[in-house]
């Protein structure tokens, strides 16, 4: 079961990561105003997100091995 809501949870991060992206390159798609003063942070926050979720990814392996 613990490994089972913790597949769950790395699912979630992996959704967070692609809306993320899907946002950054609609701004990007986009351009303007939005764009200018936004690009760098979501692809920052994408970053941020996609660590979180390969650490999750990773404990989620290693729970599944024992």
């Amino acid at each position: 079961m613990p490994d089972q809501s913790l597949f769950l949870v790395t699912f979630l991060a992996v959704g967070v990561v692609i809306a993320i992206l899907l946002t950054g390159i609609g701004g990007f798609a986009r351009g303007g105003d939005f764009n200018r003063k936004n690009s760098n942070r979501i692809m920052r926050w994408r970053l941020y997100a996609q660590a979180g979720a390969l650490v999750l990814l990773m404990a989620f392996l290693w729970l599944r091995s024992l």
